[in-house]
């Protein structure tokens, strides 16, 4: 019996018991209560029309309504109360013994009923509270979708052309089985969904369902894991049981890594029985046994496939990976007009152009962009949702909201000026930086005093030895700025120097890009166990000597960085001064307001 029709039953039930209890409300407040004595006042009166006489009661009818009371009841207390009635001339009998079947009933009854309604009640709160009842704890908790219920199709997936392709062939074989079948082949028994948060993972195992038109179970991996040893490997069971009986149709188990994470070598202090490992084991062994000409596919996704036990990864259980990565400019362009669909634009709206400006954005960052950018224009009251709505929705992703009534005192509103056009004009000034797009001095929720916006013109996969450098150097070139004009350092420039200490560290122990260390990976990022909790390490596969020469190689990366940083302002140090003049009016500058700001114009400056 499904939820719906659980539902029906519970409000049949609910309202035969109200009608029972208003029928037998209604029919009380008919039936008068009298003393014996007035009982035979009213019987020598004539008011009586018949009786039911029983050994202890008396029960009758009253000739003319008394009180709005049709019926009446009292207790017998005189023997050969027979001939007194004969005397007033009226009907009577005697009410039949009750037997010890009727007795028993008559406890028994009402006891169920009363269970009944507490079974209900306790049943209805334990759902509500997610417990499940008692009664259904072993029970799948995957959603079903028939196809039409998905609402999604490969039409509402956009920016991940590749991974679509992979994914059509799953379609075509629910459609035709036949036609796979022909010369034996099957569809892989498990797909695996590999990609960062928010890349639309979940949305694409939707769309396969709609697509396909077929039965779509969904569920998380975490629901399967319970305080009792033995629910999430029963809850297993039941899901592929359930899929067998409604095959063609496709089970897809999100958060795989809730489920199947690498066993822990130590076994767990139950000798390696606890429950998440004998759920894992009961979904392996469901993995082995089902055949998947039955028409059963399994989708999962997960965004840490690392963590996850090379058992489940094996052939001939998840025997394919798909990487569903974040969108590139072309993808993102395809995104922003599927969520821009019901939104009103003004004419201005560039779907690649917004695509520029936010690089690295996933799917899920790009429908909230689009959300924010219609909520920005709704606050300053605008008809439609405009380019600089869009510019001022990544803003405040990328930044945070403005903080107008954090107020700083000249000094430092001026230092902040100095720093944030430190790394505007060095960013203008070096080769193969990301131009500038903004540079403001108006403090951020996420504790920025200021900020600068760079936009990159293209998507970049490699960067050379040069470029992380140049970063390097705009990084510092804040810091550089305010010791060059104010003597002195502050801490404004914490959260640089921890990006600019990175960056070269990766240059000399993963990249391989120090002369004096040569072509070696000295550290790998690894994980690994510490009871059920895993830990992201560092290792370290070098000596003490090496240890100390590789100290002195990122020193000698981020001094030679800040001394160019140094350098490059002092050459422009009139540009500096006459940005940080106009910042301080205005807060907010641009290129178009600043052309210092502009490469093209500093290089050719330079020539």
């Amino acid at each position: 019996m499904n939820k719906q029709h659980q539902f029906n039953f519970g409000y049949l039930i609910a309202a035969l018991i109200m009608i029972v209890i208003v029928q037998t409300w209604a029919q009380a407040q008919l039936i008068a209560r009298i003393p014996y004595s007035e009982f035979r006042k009213l019987l020598d009166q004539g008011a009586i029309t018949s009786v039911v006489v029983t050994d202890t009661r008396i029960e009758g009818e009253f000739k003319n309504p008394r009180d709005g009371k049709t019926s009446f009841v009292t207790n017998r207390v005189e023997p050969g109360f027979a001939a007194v009635l004969d005397a007033a001339g009226i009907d009577y009998s005697g009410a039949p013994e009750t037997n010890w079947l009727t007795s028993l009933l008559s406890w028994i009854l009402p006891t169920l009923f009363f269970l009944g309604i507490w079974f209900l009640l306790f049943r209805r709160i334990a759902e509500k509270q997610g417990m499940g009842g008692l009664m259904n704890i072993g029970q799948s908790k995957a959603k079903v979708y028939v196809e039409k219920e998905t609402g999604v199709t490969f039409d509402d997936v956009a920016g991940i052309d590749q991974a679509k392709m992979e994914l059509q062939e799953v379609v075509a074989f629910l459609k035709d089985q036949e036609k796979y079948e022909r010369l034996g082949a099957h569809v892989p028994k498990g797909i695996l969904l590999v990609g960062p948060p928010g890349t639309g993972k979940t949305l694409l195992a939707r769309a396969i369902a709609g697509e396909a038109g077929v039965v779509f179970f969904s569920i998380s991996g975490s629901e399967f894991v319970e305080m009792f040893v033995g629910v999430g490997a029963a809850r297993v069971r039941d899901l592929f049981n359930q899929a067998r009986r409604a095959a063609p149709c496709i089970i897809f188990i999100d958060e795989l890594d809730a489920l199947g994470r690498a066993r822990s070598a130590m076994g767990g202090l139950g000798g390696g029985h606890d429950e998440k490992e004998q759920t894992l084991n009961q979904l392996l062994a469901e993995l082995d046994g089902f055949d998947p000409r039955a028409g059963i596919v399994l989708l999962a996704a997960t965004n840490r496939p690392e963590i996850l036990d090379p058992a489940l990864l094996r052939a001939g259980r998840f025997d394919r990976q798909i990487v569903v990565d974040r969108p590139d400019r072309i993808g993102r362009a395809a995104i922003a007009k599927v969520h821009m669909k019901n939104i009103r634009l003004s004419a201005d709206i560039d779907a690649d152009e917004i695509a520029g400006i936010t690089p690295g954005f996933t799917g899920a960052d790009l429908a909230n962009l689009v959300n924010e950018a219609a909520i920005v224009a709704t606050r300053r009251g605008g008809d439609s949702v405009t380019m600089d709505d869009f510019t001022n929705a990544v803003e405040r992703i990328v930044a945070g909201s403005e903080r107008r009534s954090r107020l700083l005192n000249p000094q430092e509103r001026k230092r902040v000026a100095y720093h944030e056009m430190g790394h505007a004009l060095t960013a203008a000034a070096l080769p193969g930086s990301d131009p500038v797009h903004k540079v403001s001095i108006i403090p951020r929720s996420i504790g920025a005093l200021g900020y600068t916006l760079q936009r990159p013109t293209e998507d970049r996969f490699l960067i050379t030895t040069g470029e992380l450098k140049n970063r390097m150097v705009v990084l510092l070139a804040g810091r550089a700025a305010e010791d060059l004009i104010f003597g002195e350092i502050s801490t404004g420039a914490a959260d640089d120097l921890a990006k600019v200490t990175d960056i070269a560290r990766q240059i000399v122990t993963r990249y391989g890009m120090s002369a004096e260390l040569g072509q070696a990976v000295l550290e790998e990022q690894r994980s690994s166990y510490l009871g059920d909790n895993m830990l992201d390490m560092r290792q370290k596969d070098y000596s003490e000597t090496t240890a100390r020469e590789v100290d002195l190689a990122v020193r000698e990366l981020i001094e030679d960085a800040y001394q160019r940083a140094k350098s490059i302002l002092d050459d422009r140090r009139p540009d500096l001064e006459a940005g940080v003049k106009l910042l301080l009016e205005n807060e907010t500058i641009t290129p178009d307001e600043f052309p210092p700001l502009r490469p093209e114009i500093v290089r050719d400056a330079a020539e």
